[in-house]
C-alpha cells in the first residue's frame, strides 16, 4: 500500500492511499474550513460526555453530483476536498469537525465542560460518485481495510485519544449529507458508553468467541476459515449483522493478509445482500468496534451493520421506548432475518 500526505491550503491534511504511487501534483485548490469551536459537556444523569459543535449546522447538505466535494477535481467543477484528478482512496480532516486536534477552551457552564480534543476524518472509498461498499472491486475493499488499520494506528498514537471508530452512514434515512460513497472516522478523547460496556464484557471473558460458536447454527449468514458474519440472537435492529474474525484481534492492524481479504469480502457481501433483499439501495449504519486504549489484550474486534429498513418500503424508526428508555423492540426475529439473508443472492 502506498501512502502520500498532502497539506491543504487551510492547513488540513489529506492522505492518498493506493496500490500504486498516488498522483504527483494537485489539480486544484480545496475549499477552506471555517474555524471549529467544539466542546464537551458532562451529562450528570447518563454519566457521559456530549459533544457540541454548532458550526456543523452550516456543513454541505446533499449537493448535486456536479458540485460534489468528494468527486475528483475537474476543470469544469468548483473546487472540492480532493484536489486530484485521479485517486484510489482519500482520507482528509473533516471540514466541519466535532472533535479537533486544537480545540478552544470550553465555555463557562453550570455543568463540567472540557475541550473537544480528537480528530474527525472523512474516508472517500472511490472516485466513482455512484458506487457503494457493495460494488467496490475486491482489491479496493481490501485496500479500505488496510486504510482503516493505518488510520487506527496513527490516531491511537495521539496522547489525547482514547478511542477510535470508523463508521459509514449510507442513505438519507440515516442522515447522509453527501451521496458520494464514503465513511468517517472519529477519534475521541473519552471512552464512549458502548465501547466502554463492550470492553467490560470482554474483560470478563471471550464473549464474542462463545457467541460465534453458539450462533453458528441458525444465525450465520456467511463464513469462511477466517471470518463469520451472523445475525446476533439479541439483534436490536431487524436484519442487523455482525462481522467478526474467528481469531481474536484488537483491531484490523493485526490481521493477516488472508483475514484482511476475508473481512473485506464479507463486508461487501453483506452490503450487497441488503440491497438484494430489499430490492433497493438499503440505508444502513456500519460501525467498526476496535479495542479502546488499554484493552488490546482481551477486546475482540468486530463490525456491526444496522440496516434502517424492516421491509422494502418500511423504515426502521427509533420508537419512544428505544430513545427514551433505551429498550429496543424488534419486528423481525433474528432467526428469520438470518435465514432471509442466507437465502438472498446479490
Amino acid at each position: 500500500m502506498h501512502k502520500r500526505r498532502v497539506e491543504k491550503p487551510d492547513g488540513r491534511y489529506l492522505y492518498l492511499y493506493g496500490h500504486a504511487p498516488p498522483a504527483e501534483t494537485a489539480a486544484a485548490h480545496s475549499p477552506t474550513a471555517p474555524p471549529p469551536a467544539p466542546h464537551l459537556r458532562w451529562h450528570p444523569l447518563r454519566q457521559e460526555w456530549v459533544i457540541y459543535a454548532a458550526h456543523r449546522q452550516d456543513r454541505t447538505h446533499l449537493p448535486p453530483e456536479t458540485r460534489c466535494p468528494l468527486c475528483p477535481a475537474r476543470p469544469d467543477a468548483p473546487p472540492g476536498e480532493i484536489p486530484f484528478a485521479t485517486f484510489e482512496i482519500a482520507v482528509f480532516q473533516n471540514r466541519f469537525p466535532a472533535l479537533t486536534p486544537t480545540p478552544p477552551p470550553p465555555p463557562d457552564l453550570p455543568v463540567p465542560a472540557a475541550p473537544a480534543h480528537g480528530a474527525c476524518e472523512v474516508v472517500v472509498y472511490t472516485p466513482e460518485h455512484t458506487a457503494s461498499l457493495a460494488t467496490l472491486p475486491p482489491q479496493r475493499r481490501e485496500l479500505l481495510v488496510r486504510v482503516w488499520a493505518d488510520r487506527y494506528a496513527e490516531l491511537l498514537a495521539h496522547p489525547a485519544v482514547r478511542y477510535v471508530m470508523p463508521f459509514e452512514n449510507r442513505g438519507e434515512a440515516v442522515g447522509v449529507t453527501l451521496h458520494h460513497p464514503h465513511g468517517q472516522i472519529y477519534a475521541y478523547p473519552f471512552l464512549p458508553p458502548v465501547p466502554e460496556r463492550e470492553a467490560a464484557a470482554f474483560r470478563e471473558g471471550p464473549v464474542l468467541l462463545r457467541l460465534l460458536e453458539t450462533a453458528r447454527e441458525g444465525y450465520t449468514v456467511l463464513e469462511d476459515a477466517h471470518v463469520q458474519a451472523f445475525v446476533p440472537p439479541f439483534a436490536r435492529f431487524p436484519y442487523e449483522v455482525w462481522v467478526a474474525p474467528k481469531r481474536p484481534h484488537p483491531g484490523p492492524w493485526t490481521f493477516t493478509d488472508a483475514e484482511t481479504q476475508s473481512f473485506a469480502r464479507m463486508l461487501g457481501e453483506i452490503a450487497a445482500r441488503y440491497d438484494a433483499l430489499f430490492q433497493r439501495p438499503c440505508p444502513y449504519l456500519l460501525a467498526l468496534h476496535a479495542a479502546p486504549k488499554g484493552t488490546e489484550a482481551y477486546y475482540h474486534f468486530h463490525a456491526e451493520f444496522y440496516p434502517y429498513l424492516r421491509a422494502p418500503n418500511k423504515l426502521k424508526y427509533l420508537a419512544g421506548t428505544e430513545v427514551g428508555a433505551g429498550a429496543f423492540t424488534v419486528d423481525v426475529l433474528p432467526e428469520v432475518a438470518a435465514q432471509a439473508l442466507r437465502e438472498t443472492r446479490a
